[in-house]
C-alpha cells in the first residue's frame, strides 16, 4: 500500500489543522493506521493509532486535543489537531500495520508502510 500524507502547514498556537493520509494500492480496511511525528533533533514518536475496528490509542501528550478517524470508503485516515502547541511542531507521518494484534500500538516496527510526511509548524 502507498500512503500520501497532506494537510500540514503553519498555524498559531491554539489553532487547528487536519491532516489526511490517502492510501492507494490496497484497501485501507485491511490495516490498522497510525500517525507518528518527528521534531527537529528528536526521535520519531508515536501519536495515535486506530485499529481496523476503529479502536483508538493516543499518546498522553495529545489526548483530548487530537482525534484520529478513518473513512475506509475513501481509503483515507484523518488526524484532527486542535489546541495546537509549539511543541507539536514536527513532521507528521502516517503508517499502516497489516497485523490485527493490539499489543504495543506504539511500536514502529509493526508498521510496514509509511507515508512521506507532512510538516506541521505551530508558532507561539
Amino acid at each position: 500500500v502507498q500512503l500520501q500524507a497532506s494537510g500540514g502547514g503553519l498555524v498559531q498556537a491554539g489553532g487547528s489543522l487536519r491532516l489526511s493520509c490517502a492510501a492507494s494500492g490496497r484497501t485501507l480496511s485491511n490495516y490498522a493506521m497510525a500517525w507518528f511525528r518527528q521534531a527537529p533533533g528528536k526521535e520519531r514518536e508515536f501519536v495515535v493509532r486506530v485499529s481496523r475496528s476503529g479502536r483508538t490509542y493516543y499518546a498522553d501528550s495529545v489526548k483530548g486535543r487530537f482525534t484520529i478517524s478513518r473513512d475506509d470508503t475513501k481509503n483515507t485516515v484523518y488526524l484532527q489537531m486542535n489546541s495546537l502547541k509549539p511543541e507539536d511542531t514536527a513532521v507528521y507521518y502516517c503508517a499502516a500495520d497489516p497485523s490485527s494484534s493490539t499489543l504495543v500500538p506504539s511500536d514502529q516496527r509493526r508498521y510496514h508502510y509509511w507515508g512521506q510526511g507532512t510538516q506541521v509548524t505551530v508558532s507561539s
